[in-house]
This record gives C-alpha cells, sequence and structure tokens, in this order.
C-alpha cells in the first residue's frame, strides 16, 4: 500500500486508540495534550517514512513513537511530579520510567471508558456526540459539521466549551457504576449509530460506503455487548442494525465502485452469516422490556435482507416505519417511509404524502420524487432529478442521478 494512502487509513485506525489510552493515562483534563501527541506522532510519519520506507509494522511503529511522545511531553509539563507522582509514591524507588499501555485489552478499556466518560450530562447531548466523534472516532471537524448540519466554527466552539466543562467537572474517565450506565448509555448508542451512518450513508467524502468507519462502529458497540453491565436489549438491537446492513457491502457497489441501488443488488452477494448473527441479536434484543428506536430500525433492515417484492414485506415494513415516526419522527424516516408506501398503495398515493414533507433542501426528497414520478409525469420526474442533482454532495450521488434522467430520456 502506497504511503499516500496508508497514513490516512491508519490515522482513521490508530489516532483514536492512541488519544483514549493517553487521556486515560492524563486524565481528562489534559485531554488536548493527548490530542496533541496522536496527531505529532502521525507528523513524525510524515516526516520520516518517505525517506526510510514504511516500517514492518505500521502501527507498532507509531504506538513506539506515541509512547516516546508522553514520556517526553510527562517530563516536560512536569506532570508526573503534580498528576502521578502522587499516586504512585510507593513505587518511585523500584522505578522512575512512567509505562504507557498500548496492549489490545488496554486500548479496548481505555475507549470503552473514555466513551462513556465523554457522554457525561455536564454537556449538552450534542456537545458529547461530537466530542465522541472527534477523540473516538477520528473524525475530522468537517465531517462532524456534515453530521450535524451546522459550520465548522459551531463545531469548534461546542467541542471547545465541552472539554473545558470536562475539565471544571474533573470527570473520572471509568465505567459508570448502576443508574448512572443508563444516564449515559442513549448518548453513546446515538454516537454509535452516527458513526455507521456515516460509513453506510458517506456524504464527507466521495465514496459510495466508508467500511472503516462501519467496522469501528460494530467493534465499539460489539464491545458493549461483551461487558455484563452494557449487554441490554437496545444495544443488541442496534448491533443487529449494523450487521444487517453490514451484510450487503458487496452488493451495494459494483466493480467500478458506483453505488448499487437495493432493488438492483445481487442477493447472492449478500453475506449471509453476518444476515445470521443479526437475526441473533435481534432476537437477543427482545428480552426485558426495553423496546428502542433500535428495535425497529433492525426490523426494518431484516425484512430488507429477504429478497422478494411481495406485498407482505413491503405491508410489514410500512407498519414498522409508522411505529417508528410515532416514537421518534425523523423527516429521514418519513421520507423512507413514502417509497415504502409506493410499494403498498402504489406511486400516486405516494406522492401525495411525500410533497407534504416539503423537504426542499434535501437531495433524496427530490431523488424519491423524481423515481415516483417516472413513468406517470416523466417531465416532473427530469425536474426532480435536477433538483436533486443540483443538492448532491457526493460523486456517486449524481452519478445515478444522471442514470435515472439518461433512463427517462430513452424512453
Amino acid at each position: 500500500m502506497q504511503q499516500q494512502e496508508l497514513i490516512p487509513r491508519l490515522f482513521r485506525t490508530e489516532f483514536r486508540k492512541i488519544t483514549a489510552v493517553l487521556c486515560r493515562h492524563f486524565g481528562i483534563e489534559h485531554i488536548e495534550i493527548a490530542e496533541d501527541i496522536a496527531s505529532e506522532t502521525f507528523l513524525s510519519a510524515l516526516e520520516t517514512w518517505p525517506y526510510k520506507g514504511i516500517p514492518d509494522n505500521p502501527a507498532a511503529w507509531l504506538y513506539a513513537v506515541a509512547k516516546n511522545k508522553a514520556k517526553n511531553s510527562i517530563k516536560r509539563h512536569d506532570l508526573f511530579k503534580q498528576k502521578i507522582a502522587s499516586q504512585v509514591k510507593s513505587e518511585l524507588s523500584k522505578t522512575e520510567e512512567v509505562e504507557i499501555d498500548l496492549s489490545e485489552k488496554n486500548i479496548q478499556d481505555s475507549q470503552l471508558q473514555m466513551l462513556f466518560a465523554i457522554c457525561n450530562p455536564a454537556i449538552p447531548t450534542e456537545a458529547q456526540i461530537g466530542l465522541a466523534l472527534r477523540i473516538l472516532c477520528g473524525f475530522g471537524i468537517d465531517e462532524i459539521a456534515t453530521a450535524f448540519l451546522t459550520s465548522k466554527e459551531t463545531i469548534n466552539k461546542r467541542l471547545f466549551r465541552a472539554r473545558e466543562k470536562l475539565r471544571d467537572e474533573k470527570v473520572l474517565i471509568e465505567f459508570p457504576f448502576g443508574g448512572e450506565i443508563n444516564n449515559r448509555l442513549e448518548t453513546v448508542l446515538m454516537t454509535l449509530y452516527l458513526l455507521f451512518s456515516e460509513g453506510y450513508y458517506s456524504e464527507s467524502n466521495d465514496m459510495v460506503m466508508r467500511e472503516d468507519l462501519c467496522m469501528e462502529a460494530k467493534r465499539l458497540t460489539y464491545l458493549l455487548i461483551e461487558n455484563e453491565q452494557t449487554n441490554l436489549p437496545q444495544v443488541n438491537a442496534l448491533f443487529a442494525l449494523m450487521c444487517f446492513h453490514s451484510s450487503r457491502f458487496e452488493a451495494r457497489k459494483n466493480k467500478n465502485g458506483e453505488l448499487v441501488l437495493y432493488e438492483d443488488q445481487d442477493e447472492s452477494l449478500w453475506d449471509q452469516d453476518l444476515i445470521a448473527k443479526g437475526s441473533y441479536h435481534l432476537h437477543q434484543s427482545s428480552q426485558g422490556n426495553k423496546f428502542s428506536k433500535y428495535h425497529l430500525e433492525a426490523s426494518i433492515a431484516y425484512w430488507h435482507t429477504i429478497k422478494n417484492d411481495t406485498k407482505e414485506k413491503w405491508s410489514s415494513i410500512l407498519q414498522l416505519y409508522n411505529h417508528l415516526l410515532a416514537k421518534e419522527y425523523s423527516p429521514i424516516a418519513a421520507l423512507n417511509r413514502t417509497y415504502v408506501l409506493s410499494k403498498v398503495y402504489g406511486k400516486q398515493k405516494a406522492i401525495s404524502e411525500a410533497e407534504k414533507l416539503c423537504l426542499e433542501n434535501n437531495q433524496y426528497y427530490y431523488s424519491l420524487l423524481g423515481e415516483l414520478y417516472t413513468d406517470i409525469d416523466n417531465v416532473k420526474a427530469i425536474q426532480n432529478f435536477q433538483k436533486a442533482f443540483l443538492l448532491a454532495k457526493t460523486s456517486p450521488d449524481r452519478k445515478i442521478i444522471e442514470k435515472k434522467i439518461h433512463s427517462i430520456f430513452q424512453k
């Protein structure tokens, strides 16, 4: 793999791990130092690898550099004497070396504890999610701004205030106990849901999917399942949702890397093992009396792993969307429901319902109207597709819209 491809990929996978371990080591009041050390580590790679070559084990090289930079930082800022020395005073006679533990287990523990530390009720929910996406998921400011439909300046201010609040509150990086888990779990799950969604419906890069984001979201969610205190119905439901969507990765893009819509996907490419795993965790989520939006979305995703066009299938999905919208309204869910409505009651009824939504700044709104008007009023279909094209943020989306318009002209 070329250096220009390797370093961004490693940044995505390793930056968050290094940051989480260092935050846990230094304390959340020194969160900026942890981020700076992680950033400096990758800067060293950019400066060194072009001349000395890519190391045999790039991740291990990054960990070694991060450890050295962390130890130098401790000496430079006198953190060892001020914060750590008092805690390990009895050990000073044995060793003066500060150990930065970047073992796999400590990385996992640190990430899980950091996730709950950041998702603290002391700061607003949007700030919790934004900070988690930045520190634990490696999101850039642009990506976070896209996820929240706001500006980079707003996100920067939000994250700065969040860091300050966590520092002032002296929040400890530890796994919460008892009822405190429930106070924070919903935000933790929303963060993981957004992380997976950004990978599955990537709008921040010109890519059909970003599987690395999806895999990281699944990994962190599964860590919750492996922990007895967080192995809860809603966690299993979210993991099931991720498994069902992941099962169609191979079928969602063609050999040219272009997006393949659901109705055109090759069912033989669907991962049956992941579908089975999703079914297992969906069943696990039914235990207990907690019923979340993730249960409904996972059930909708399950029906999409059954490739047939029967009225029973689409009627079941429609009922699930009705329940989902009653539980938690979302414009995108409402838009998806109108597509399902067309499968059950026909395009005319779906058009009437869709136009009531008036999502005039949403490309998917116009794409759906273009789809619904096709073969009913092709002039309106083209007009809507053209509006969708102007709003489309990625090259794959624009290519699909162009194909739709071209297919109408050929009729």
